[in-house]
Parts: C-alpha cells; structure tokens; sequence
C-alpha cells in the first residue's frame, strides 16, 4: 500500500457517516447487507447513502456485488487490513534511536 492510498482510504474514514456505514459493514461480516438493510441501520436518504457508499468503494474499501436486483455491501477487509498494517508495521521502529538522541 502507499502513502496515497493509505491517505485516501482514511480520508474516507474521516467523515462520521461514511465512517458509521464502514463500521456497519465490518459488523456485517462476509455476507454484507443490502442497500436497503444498510439504510435501515444507519438511516437517512437513499441518496446520501449512495454518495457516502460510492466514495468507500472508489477508495476500495467497500465492495457491491449486485444479486439480481439487489444491490449487496461489503466490507473489503483485505484493504482494511492492509490499511492497519500500513499504519502499524513500524511501529516504535525509531524509539531506540530517539532515546540515543535524547541522552546525547
């Protein structure tokens, strides 16, 4: 993953509806919910959803897969996961040389 994608995916998160809608899909689970079900749990207009849900799915963290004539959400958690490894996998990578430094 890059910075760039790294960065588009949180901006993404950044927004408290999209966030809401993300974290109502990862309790979802492997099956997702319907367009319908998601509304129903996480409310407002069917537009506002669409727009919120089409940015999720831009920045790959969310995928629709349409069975017949319903439009089925999904948490992508592999992009999910890569997102946590990216911010954590150096994590207090430079903590032995920031203390070298402080004690010079």
């Amino acid at each position: 993953m890059t910075l760039d994608d790294a960065a588009a995916r949180l901006e993404a998160l950044g927004n408290p509806t999209r966030l809401n809608i993300y974290r109502t899909l990862v309790r979802a689970g492997e099956g997702g919910l319907s367009v319908s079900a998601l509304r129903e749990r996480v409310g407002g207009a069917l537009s506002t959803l669409s727009h919120h849900l089409q940015k999720l799915v831009l920045v790959g963290l969310v995928i629709q897969e349409r069975q017949g004539t319903t439009l089925i959400c999904r948490a992508n958690y592999d992009q999910m996961h890569g997102l946590v490894d990216y911010l954590t996998k150096e994590c207090c990578a430079d903590e032995t040389d920031a203390r070298q430094g402080d004690a010079a």
